[in-house]
């Protein structure tokens, strides 16, 4: 048999090898530190709480680094979460309130959101295993924090295995709470003027200083 039929016949028999989920945490680490923008559409899933409520809804998200983020929920009620690299700024325009916290240091970020805009490591601050919620073109990666996360037990990043490209997240605890951020149209390093992630206090709104309050 010619070399080239014998090795096509051997590539038929043998599956693909899959990659450690250690190794695949590694390459969506390198991959995302070398975007330093990114926009997208969002639907956010959401059911938790005494009443096992469920709500979904839908926005859009701009991030440029170091840790700047806009989150603009549109249905089915306006919300916004702006981040300055410095302060989190929270906005119902229906409750006139706005919740302003800072943002986590470095080695204090250890939510996947915080990550896409720069902060934490997912290889130093998680362990990863392989989980449901992937397919044949998706990885979904178990993110299990080393230092226990007051709002969450646990990560789920669901993504594409050509491009390292983040098509889920969802931050889930043991009491059966979950928030899945699922994401369409994202598009990297792309131009994002600084001006929005300015935020001014509207007039007439409260003001309150808090911990957290990431989206």
């Amino acid at each position: 048999m010619k070399p080239f039929l014998a090795a096509l016949m051997f590539a038929t028999l043998v599956p693909a090898q899959t990659p450690a989920a250690q190794d695949v945490a590694r390459a969506l680490q390198r991959k995302y530190d070398q975007v330093h923008s990114f926009t997208a559409d969002f639907v956010h899933h959401y059911e938790g709480g005494v009443l096992r409520k469920k709500l979904t809804e839908r926005g859009t998200v701009q991030v440029k680094k170091p840790g700047r983020m806009r989150w603009e929920y549109k249905v089915p009620e306006e919300k916004l979460f702006v981040s300055d690299g410095h302060k989190i700024y929270s906005y119902v325009p229906a409750d006139k309130q706005v919740i302003v916290s800072n943002v986590p240091g470095d080695d204090q970020a250890t939510t996947a959101v915080l990550f896409l805009a720069g902060k934490g490591n997912l290889t130093r601050d998680f362990t990863a295993s392989f989980t449901s919620g992937g397919d044949a073109k998706t990885w979904a990666l178990k993110l299990e924090p080393k230092t226990p996360q007051r709002e969450y037990d646990w990560l789920v990043i669901v993504v594409d295995r050509d491009s390292m490209q983040i098509r889920a997240l969802t931050a889930a605890d043991n009491e059966g709470t979950r928030s899945t951020f699922q994401f369409s149209n994202l598009r990297e390093n792309v131009d994002v003027p600084d001006k929005q992630f300015v935020f001014k206090i509207p007039r007439g709104a409260d003001v309150i200083t808090s911990g957290s309050s990431i989206p």
